[in-house]
């Protein structure tokens, strides 16, 4: 890319990443979608999740700077950021759903990588992307060359490369790797897991895009069926054919073979229990790095799903339309209405009858209803007894559902479920078995819960007996399990 003036000054003026980091909030805006989205390896958050967690962010600011620090409502916020002239948030709506949901889109992502790089490392490894970089120039030497004898000579010296490791291994000359080649070697790992999870939502972007140019090809085209699905299909191959689209469906096929999967894991366990990686503190996300890889690719997956499905929608409505005989009658009665246009035929021009008999039953008409009379009658009101015991009715419990369902929220955002129990832990009853009968509902109501009907959990809390002193109390019913 050529990176004179005019480039780049396009670039300041219309590419969302750079919008982002001259934005008056950029810290905000790229703190916050960092800790939802990229941290824990979010794709898409629903309007209300998104809100209450910007909302908390907000609170928690305004304490620090002081109440006039960001004004706005979150709701505003997020819809500002999702604008067509900022681009940082997609809103969507899911299929057979009316709540809006929100994704992180490319350009913010790549801001937000960017500043990442901004902080100073601990130490700056070069000798493994060095030999990564030989690697690389070894495979594309190897794997363009078309002479089989010269082939067979580098295959022959790799196997006596092989058979003299083994021969120093068996006489227990073992190379190990230092504690510093170790860490450089796992960090650039990270960088590159986390580059991967990035380069998904540039490839899902591309297929979204698209699936939105067929939708108006098919919504604004008026020729014939072929020519569309030709012009269609071309664009689509071109893209799964394209460089991009060749090493994802690799990267996929690779992905999915189970055997593969299973020896990532075993790798990452065994490269997470080295002393010197641990001493790197890393992520606890690390060790599911390649199922949040499956979980990326199934998306962009559902994105050509949802194309095809666009065009079988289409090839369906062309076959309805292209009833012959239903056709000439409309064509034959367009041709009409356009010869009477100017001049419209004296009277009636046409008459069309009733489709249906309107009966009306002499029974089906309400009967009379007389109208009821008030009787007011005269009595002198007396004062009442003032001595009643008022106190009912201000000893009402009133249940905070709201937050009851912030706490589960919270729980739910380190782990993927927690126990009804764990979460009367974390957060006691306050309010006894009304707290209770609260979390259950929400539990059928507002997330999703599984029943453990097998097992069963003591819920202990600390109450007032019929004497008014306190004691503790307990309910026991089976396990409910909230799940992320």
């Amino acid at each position: 890319m050529n990176l004179d003036y005019a480039t780049l000054e396009l670039l300041r003026q219309s590419h969302p990443a750079w919008k982002l980091l001259r934005s008056d909030h950029a810290s905000l805006i790229a703190s916050f979608l960092n800790r939802v989205y990229l941290l824990p390896n979010l794709r898409v958050m629903a309007q209300e999740d998104l809100v209450e967690a910007l909302k908390d962010e907000l609170f928690v600011l305004r304490e620090r700077l002081g109440d006039n620090a960001f004004p706005k409502a979150p709701l505003e916020y997020l819809n500002d950021w999702a604008a067509n002239d900022k681009g940082w948030l997609r809103k969507f709506y899911r299929h057979g759903s009316d709540e809006p949901n929100f994704d992180l889109t490319p350009p913010a992502e790549k801001a937000i990588a960017w500043l990442g790089t901004l902080t100073e490392r601990s130490f700056v490894g070069t000798e493994s992307r060095l030999l990564t970089l030989f690697e690389l120039l070894k495979q594309m030497s190897e794997g363009s060359e078309t002479d089989p004898q010269t082939r067979i000579t580098e295959l022959q010296k790799r196997r006596d490369d092989i058979d003299r490791e083994i021969v120093r291994v068996l006489a227990g000359d073992i190379p190990l790797l230092d504690t510093t080649a170790l860490k450089e070697r796992f960090q650039q790992f990270i960088q590159l897991a986390r580059e991967l999870l990035s380069d998904f939502r540039e490839v899902e972007q591309n297929f979204r895009g698209l699936d939105r140019r067929v939708r108006e090809r098919i919504a604004l085209w008026d020729g014939g069926k072929g020519a569309l699905l030709e012009e269609i299909m071309g664009e689509r191959d071109l893209i799964a054919d394209s460089d991009q689209g060749r090493s994802f469906r690799a990267f996929w096929d690779f992905l999915m073979s189970s055997r593969r999967q299973e020896e990532l894991s075993s790798l990452l366990e065994r490269v997470l229990a080295l002393p010197p990686v641990a001493e790197l503190k890393p992520d606890s996300r690390t060790r599911r790095l390649h199922y949040d890889w499956l979980e990326a690719g199934e998306h962009t997956q559902r994105t050509v799903a949802q194309l095809s499905q666009q065009l079988r929608r289409f090839l369906d409505d062309q076959a309805w339309l292209e009833n012959r005989r239903i056709m000439d009658i409309l064509h034959g009665i367009e041709a009409k209405a356009l010869a009477v246009r100017e001049c419209p035929p004296l009277g009636e021009l046409t008459t069309l009858e009733e489709t249906a008999a309107d009966i009306e039953l002499p029974l089906e008409r309400p009967l009379h209803t007389p109208t009821i009379k008030g009787v007011l009658t005269n009595e002198v009101l007396e004062a009442g007894d003032g001595d009643l015991n008022a106190e009912a009715l201000y000893g009402q419990i009133v249940i905070d559902t709201a937050q009851l369902a912030r706490h589960i929220r919270h729980a739910l955002q380190d782990r993927s479920q927690v126990t009804l129990r764990e979460l009367c832990q974390l957060a006691p009853l306050k309010n006894g078995l009304s707290e209770l009968v609260a979390y259950l509902h929400l539990s059928s109501s507002d997330f999703k819960a599984v029943v453990d009907e097998h097992t069963s959990d003591v819920i202990v809390w600390q109450g007032v007996g019929p004497d008014g002193r306190e004691q503790m109390k307990q309910a026991t019913l089976p396990r409910v399990i909230f799940v992320r």
